[in-house]
């Protein structure tokens, strides 16, 4: 190069061309190209003017050195850059066509690069995570839900549970029922993703000497979920003298018959207009199924329903005695009218609470996360609450450090063990070893396309 003579003229002669390339770059080399070129532009300027300030210095070799050595680091792709020399020639004919169009544009910059898309850094701002990073995202951005957002959904439930207290009191006075409570996942922090579902406890009192709780396996079902209540001391105490005495099939206190005494003395007789005008949200029955639910609408200033997701509370007759915790849910128990289901809910939770208390562990955290990647996954929401918790209880078994420091190597455990379980298509339940909690599932089940079955009806026991 003769920077002494020519440089006046060579300088022009290279802005041309520079002007050229940088206007025409994004038609052949994209964005990116362009990017690179410009980049690769900057450092032959930056090249050129320290070459002419210091052409007779000492240092200019060492200066241009450096030049070169910045050129070649930038320059990461000189395939792409011939490719878009060599593409420039092809749309000269099209860039003079749009020659008037472009002038009237600002041109680019030597001095600027274009910045980089915002989704390319995001990504590698995600790759840049561990796993345990990344569970932690996920379990503050999908499973775990706002307080503000839960506090809704119990304020709803609690208002519903007075007006239906009241009214079965004053509507039926001698039907002999505890305190109606709140209960499930939503009071035990245990839902994942919207809080859009509760459970109303309705508990019945039956008198302890004239009936006796009889487990499953001491029935002729054999199912240790089918508990009977049976109606004991018929000689002595003739039938009528309890209130329950009118819901007996077979001896037996039935629970579809008690059931269906709720949905006619609730479901059909209140007026929900009046207590929806009262709530200030749009409240009606959910008629048809074989369950006792309400739908539930928050309502707006001028008392239209708002366009927030609906809560649906689930009205859940149960009789209590000791530890054991009887529902009545005949689309868990059909086709016998007469069983009650056991839940094995309140021992799950609490074996697993009393866990992560002695040792500070993260199971409930670790179970939050499952529950959000199954419900979230339509090929997995089958799995519901009950198989998930088991799985985690039978895993404390083997290992026990559930520290938050380890979580991501409990969740790769978690999800190796599950696959486990569905290939062999059978996960014992923890407490009943007798119950397979996969059998819901089988063997030629396309679970990808399996039908849905209603987020409340399938985790009334905790999701």
């Amino acid at each position: 190069m003769n920077f002494q003579g020519s440089r006046r003229r060579g300088e022009e002669g290279i802005a041309v061309v520079i002007d050229f390339l940088l206007s025409n770059a994004h038609l052949v080399l994209g964005v990116g190209g362009a990017a690179v070129l410009g980049i690769a532009t900057l450092a032959v300027k930056r090249l050129i003017e320290r070459a002419g300030r210091a052409a007779e210095d000492e240092k200019v070799k060492q200066k241009m050195a450096e030049s070169w050595e910045e050129l070649s680091s930038v320059s990461a792709s000189p395939t792409l850059l011939k490719k878009g020399v060599e593409g420039v020639k092809h749309v000269a004919k099209a860039a003079r066509q749009q020659k008037a169009e472009l002038s009237q544009q600002p041109q680019t910059s030597s001095s600027e690069v274009p910045p980089k898309p915002a989704s390319k850094s995001k990504r590698l701002q995600l790759c840049a995570l561990s796993l345990q990073e990344r569970l932690q995202q996920y379990y503050h951005t999908r499973a775990a839900l706002h307080p503000d957002e839960v506090l809704r959904a119990q304020s709803l439930a609690v208002d519903i549970c007075s007006e239906i207290q009241g009214f079965l009191h004053s509507r039926v006075p001698d039907m002999p029922l505890g305190e109606m409570s709140l209960g499930g996942s939503l009071l035990d922090d245990l839902q994942v993703v919207s809080a859009d579902h509760a459970c109303l406890l309705v508990p019945l009192q039956l008198e302890a000497t004239l009936w006796r709780l009889i487990p499953g396996e001491e029935t002729l079902l054999t199912h240790p979920l089918h508990w009977m209540i049976r109606r004991v001391n018929l000689e002595y105490f003739p039938r009528g003298l309890s209130y329950w005495d009118r819901h007996l099939v077979g001896g037996y206190l039935s629970a579809e018959a008690v059931v269906n005494m709720f949905s006619k003395t609730v479901m059909e007789s209140v007026n929900w207009l009046s207590i929806s005008s009262t709530l200030d949200c749009l409240v009606r029955p959910v008629l048809g199924g074989p369950d006792l639910r309400l739908e539930i609408r928050p309502g707006n200033e001028d008392g239209a329903a708002s366009s927030e997701p609906p809560v649906f509370i689930s009205v859940l007759p149960l009789l209590t005695e000791e530890d054991v915790v009887l529902t009545a849910q005949p689309e868990l128990t059909a086709p016998w009218v007469n069983a009650w289901h056991l839940s094995l809910y309140p021992w799950e939770n609490r074996r697993l609470t009393q866990l992560d208390a002695a040792d500070g562990g993260r199971r409930r955290h670790a179970l939050k996360i499952l529950k959000a990647v199954c419900r979230l996954n339509p090929s997995l929401r089958p799995l519901g609450a009950a198989p998930l918790a088991n799985l985690i209880l039978h895993l404390s078994d083997a290992e026990g450090d559930w520290s938050e420091t380890s979580l991501h190597v409990r969740f790769r455990q978690c999800v190796a063990e599950l696959i486990g379980y569905l290939e062999q298509g059978a996960l014992h339940s923890y407490f009943k070893p007798a119950v397979n909690l996969l059998s819901g599932l089988s063997e030629d089940q396309n679970v990808q396309h399996a039908p849905r079955r209603d987020e409340e009806t399938r985790n009334r026991d905790g999701m």
